[in-house]
């Protein structure tokens, strides 16, 4: 059973496993019900995913998941705003909805295995155990999102693009006709549309509070709109006036709905506490490690400090503050060790 959201990732991910010989079915998942103009979920997704199985001869079938996706996606995504957490909603719809709801009816229905057109590999370990590892495209890779998957769920998983590039895909799915073929990625979160934006959304879903904006001396240097929507390291949005050095939000208080803003040098700092800890193996994961806190971002080396559910993440060197409810990823080399939420 393949994931099929419309794109030419998914599409190639299908097109690939067919012609190596497996009994292939498309599954499209329909998650968000309202606008979409940004991400995956539009109307316009689901006809191309039915047309791109249609080109390559194979079933393609519509999971209605969309109570799911507002209980396991949505409202946690609108009460961590609340609390003034910045979620990751891609990494949830993966934890809750493809890897969990799809992998659930998939196994249900027969299917030996789902398949994904995520950039990312799964390497199998001396020992026998799998470990996610990073796509052959560094520049594409989703290792990031990933980072929770099990033993269990990735030895039911397939990533057929995980060695090729981004511009090899495209080819390939030219090559063979794919309507997909120059589709533009998906960009952001779906149901946040780029014309009215988190503000808007948020707004119709909760209480937005306007705050304070204090130096880290405590001065008084500016207000914003709604202090739920500030994320740590923000710099654009603050209505500070004047100073020719840039500044950034370094703390949120939301009990006081007070911002304080500083130097990118009052950003750093040498530990980072997260909560939740999953490891891709049941040890403890070696001491040698990077780790990673935006899907794009750079991974930096460090030590984790403690163990079980709750460590603290020792930098090598001073590291941007990172927004709680981010994902903090563990990586040995190219491979996913674990991951946590920053606290």
């Amino acid at each position: 059973m393949v994931a099929m959201s419309g794109g030419v990732d998914s599409s190639v991910a299908a097109a690939l496993l067919r012609d190596a010989g497996h009994e292939v079915v498309g599954v499209t998942l329909r998650l968000w019900g309202g606008e979409s103009d940004s991400g995956c979920c539009a109307v316009s997704d689901v006809d191309d995913a039915r047309r791109v199985a249609d080109a390559l001869g194979i079933e393609h079938h519509v999971f209605n998941l969309g109570d799911d996706f507002e209980r396991d996606v949505v409202a946690p995504y609108v009460a961590d705003h609340v609390v003034g957490r910045t979620p990751n909603p891609c990494v949830e719809c993966n934890r809750h909805l493809k890897f969990h709801r799809l992998r659930n009816r998939a196994a249900a229905l027969g299917y030996e295995r789902i398949a994904t057109g995520h950039h990312a590999r799964i390497v199998e370990q001396p020992d026998g155990t799998r470990r996610i590892a990073r796509a052959v495209d560094r520049a594409k890779d989703q290792s990031y999102v990933l980072h929770m998957l099990d033993q269990e769920q990735m030895a039911g998983l397939l990533l057929p693009i995980g060695d090729m590039t981004k511009d090899e895909v495209r080819r390939h799915a030219t090559a063979i006709g794919l309507r997909t073929a120059n589709k533009p990625d998906s960009q952001d979160v779906c149901f946040i549309t780029r014309a009215r934006g988190r503000e808007d959304f948020l707004g119709q879903r909760m209480a937005l509070t306007p705050g304070r904006v204090v130096d880290v001396s405590g001065t008084e240097v500016g207000t914003v709109d709604a202090v739920e929507l500030v994320t740590i390291g923000q710099r654009r949005g603050l209505a500070l006036g004047g100073g020719a050095a840039p500044r950034y939000a370094v703390d949120v208080d939301m009990s006081t709905a007070t911002v304080t803003v500083g130097s990118a040098g009052d950003l750093l700092t040498n530990e980072t506490l997260v909560d939740g800890c999953t490891w891709t193996n049941t040890s403890f994961p070696p001491i040698d490690l990077s780790v990673q806190t935006s899907a794009h971002g750079i991974a930096e080396p460090a030590n984790l400090i403690g163990a079980g559910n709750k460590v603290i993440v020792e930098w090598a060197q001073p590291h941007r503050r990172v927004a709680p409810g981010q994902s903090v990823v563990f990586y040995a080399g190219d491979e996913v060790v674990g991951g946590a939420t920053a606290c």
